[in-house]
This record gives C-alpha cells, sequence and structure tokens, in this order.
C-alpha cells in the first residue's frame, strides 16, 4: 500500500535562496544608507607634511628689504672751485675731525681775495684814521677849554681888586676898563667854548659809534675774505670714514658746490627699507621689526617715514633697539620682517603647498592616524609666510596636510599607509 509524503516547506535549499537574497538587500542597503562612497586615494604617510594647528600670537608682517645706511652722513661739497693741488686722505681713510682731505688750488680766486683784502684794509685805516681825527678835535676842545679856566682863574681876581680899588679912585679908569674887558671876554669865550663842546660831543659819540661798528663789519668782512681761501682746503667734518664718490686724479677739476663724498659714522647704523604704497596708511613710527644676522635675531623700530612715493614705493628709516649687528657694512642688504599693529591671540594654520591647490577653501583633516578627510575651511590673514589665520572649520589640536596636493587628485578620502 502506497504512502503519501508531505512536502517540507522550509527545506535547506530554500532557506539558502532566502538567506542569500536577504545578505544581498542588505548590502546594497549598507552601501546606499550607511557606506562610505566618496572617493579615495591611498598615500605614503612619509611624502607629505602634516601640521597641528594651535593658539599662537599673530603678528601680522611684511618681508621686506633694507639697505644698510650709516645713521649719521656729513657730505663733503666744495664750497669753492679749483683745480686739485694735493690729496692728502683716499677713499676709505679714517678720520679726525678738521684732518686735511684735499687741496685746491684757484689762482683768479686768489688774486681776488688778494684785491679785496687790500680794499677793507685800506677802509678800515679810514675809518681808524677818522676815529683819531675825532678824538683829536675832542683833545683841542679840552685843551682851548683848559687854557681858558687858566686865563680866568686869573683874571677874576684882578678884575674884583681892581673894581674895589677903582672905587675908591685909587687906580685910573683906562687900567680898570682894560682889565675889565679882560675878563668879561673871557667869560663870554669860556661859555661860547663849552657850548660848542657840548653839541659836539653828542655828534663826536655818535661819529665814534658809527665809525666803530663800521670797522667791526669790515673786519668781519675781511676775515670772511681770508677764509675764501681756506675754502680751498677740504676738511673731515666729523670723526668717521670717507667715502669718495669717484676717484681723484691731480690737477683735476673740481666745480663750485660739486659733490665730493661724505664721512660717516663708524659702528652707528641704520636701515632704509622700501615699501610698497599700497601699506602706507598702516605704516607709522614706532612699529617694529625683526631681521636675522650672523644667527641672532634683532629688533628694529620705525624712527621716520618719508612723505615721497616714487615708482609706487615709499621709504623708512629704522633704527636698530638694543645691540647693533658687529660686522654690518654700509649698503649691505637686510631681510626684514616689519609688523603691522598690535599682535593678538588667534588659531594659526602653517603655510605649506596645499593653499596653491585650494586657495585656503579646504584641506584634508586626519580623522585617525591612516585616515584624512577633506573639510571646508575660512582661512584669513598670513602671518608672514609662515602661517594662516583660521577663521572657520579648525580648531585647536586639529591635524592638518600642509603640503601640496597636486598628486591627490579630485578624491576626498585619503588612506594613510
Amino acid at each position: 500500500m502506497d504512502k503519501k509524503l508531505v512536502k517540507k516547506t522550509w527545506t535547506l535549499k530554500r532557506i539558502a535562496t532566502i538567506g542569500g537574497i536577504a545578505l544581498l538587500v542588505g548590502f546594497v542597503g549598507y552601501r546606499i544608507f550607511f557606506a562610505d562612497n566618496r572617493s579615495t586615494l591611498i598615500v605614503e604617510k612619509d611624502k607629505i607634511t602634516i601640521s597641528e594647528i594651535r593658539m599662537g600670537q599673530f603678528k601680522e608682517y611684511i618681508p621686506q628689504t633694507g639697505e644698510v645706511q650709516p645713521s649719521r652722513v656729513v657730505y663733503l661739497d666744495a664750497i669753492e672751485g679749483g683745480n686739485i693741488k694735493s690729496i692728502a686722505r683716499e677713499s676709505g681713510a679714517m678720520l679726525k675731525k678738521g684732518d686735511e682731505i684735499l687741496r685746491l688750488t684757484n689762482l683768479n680766486r686768489e688774486l681776488s681775495v688778494l684785491q679785496q683784502e687790500a680794499s677793507f684794509n685800506e677802509s678800515i685805516n679810514r675809518a681808524r684814521e677818522t676815529r683819531i681825527s675825532i678824538l683829536r678835535n675832542d683833545m683841542d676842545q679840552r685843551q682851548l677849554l683848559a687854557a681858558i679856566d687858566n686865563q680866568l682863574n686869573i683874571l677874576t681876581p684882578q678884575y674884583h681888586r681892581q673894581k674895589q680899588l677903582f672905587e675908591k679912585k685909587l687906580i685910573a679908569k683906562q687900567e680898570f676898563e682894560r682889565t675889565e674887558a679882560d675878563y668879561k671876554f673871557n667869560v663870554e669865550r669860556k661859555r661860547i667854548a663849552y657850548e660848542l663842546y657840548r653839541n659836539d660831543s653828542v655828534d663826536r659819540i655818535r661819529q665814534l659809534r658809527e665809525t666803530s661798528l663800521s670797522e667791526q663789519r669790515m673786519s668781519k668782512s675781511l676775515d670772511g675774505v681770508s677764509q675764501i681761501l681756506d675754502n680751498l682746503v677740504i676738511r673731515a667734518p666729523i670723526d668717521g670714514q670717507l667715502s669718495s664718490t669717484s676717484h681723484w686724479e691731480i690737477g683735476q677739476n673740481i666745480a663750485t658746490g660739486q659733490r665730493l663724498g661724505q664721512v660717516d659714522i663708524v659702528g652707528s647704523y641704520k636701515v632704509r627699507v622700501p615699501i610698497d604704497e599700497l601699506y602706507l596708511p598702516r605704516i607709522s613710527t614706532g612699529l617694529q621689526a625683526t631681521t636675522d644676522f650672523a644667527g641672532k635675531t634683532y629688533t628694529l623700530e620705525i624712527v621716520y617715514v618719508y612723505p615721497n612715493i616714487t615708482a609706487g614705493r615709499f621709504e623708512v628709516d629704522m633704527n636698530f633697539q638694543g645691540d647693533t649687528p658687529q660686522g654690518l657694512r654700509r649698503g649691505q642688504s637686510l631681510r626684514l620682517r616689519i609688523e603691522l599693529g598690535q599682535p593678538s591671540e588667534e588659531l594659526l594654520l602653517p603655510m605649506g603647498g596645499f593653499y596653491k591647490d585650494t586657495g585656503g577653501n579646504w584641506v584634508f583633516i586626519l580623522e585617525s592616524p591612516e585616515k584624512a578627510v577633506k573639510r571646508i575651511v575660512r582661512l584669513g590673514r598670513k602671518m608672514g609666510s609662515e602661517y594662516f589665520e583660521v577663521l572657520e572649520g579648525l580648531k585647536p589640536g586639529d591635524r592638518v596636510i600642509t603640503s601640496s596636493y597636486e598628486n591627490f587628485g579630485p578624491n576626498e578620502v585619503l588612506i594613510l599607509k
């Protein structure tokens, strides 16, 4: 007798089929909803640069190149023209104030000076003769007054005695009248002489004062004329080092006012820096800068801003604060970092080749030691060639790839091996 077989619902084959379909659906769903579909690139870790984001002092500065110049320069200009007669010091020589550098000769000028000296000496002699004549006239008037006083000293008592005798009729009238006439004549003579002396004295004082002033002026003019020949000798105005604008030769013609060179104070320097006019509103005296020289960093300060703009640039003078570098030379170039404004605490991202590829709009930030992902950021000001100011997208401690992104292509995830 046949037995009816009951068909099983969950056979092994059916369970395997359904399980496979479920796995496939789950995998597809995971890929759609949970899996990372971003493009990925494997890069070698030792070929990239990783920098850490940190808070730091942000100093906005501009790199510039300045020229070393002496802090004080005295120029040598030829006050008088002529031909070089002798050369006492060459360019580069160390000088003391008053040392002779050049001696010029100018025969026409020398003859002119001699003529002027003779003319002034003649005028001075005439002034002295005028003063002597005035004083002699004063002496003559004093002698005249003395003679009149002496005459009156004799006539006055004689006149009074004869008057008494005449009143007593003891002497003749003719004799008394002669004595009286002599007495009254000398009294009137004295009055006139004193009045004349008094008037002449006022004018005499004025004449003597004017004569003395004229003589003093002519003496000063004579000294000035004498100094014209002294100007043919070029001397060092200060202690320092001589720097000539050209090579000198005996007999060379030097024009009046021609610049012959300069004397620099040795060991005291400033730095003159040309800056783009774009920064003029932000540059002022008191701003500081730093420079590296012989392995040390030195600080400078802007002490003067030149108002003129030439070829789109203006200049500033900077003095060293504290120590001055040893071994500086006039004309030497220094690389400077000029600060713009006061420093502040900001979030800093080191500069690197990434900026050329991203324009600072995004970076690769490490999510783990083996993985870096693309992140949108916003960068602000530059601190020289060292840091960017971070405005958005990063926080302290984040690690960012700062080397070039040129080989990363459009990939959004980097696997670091």
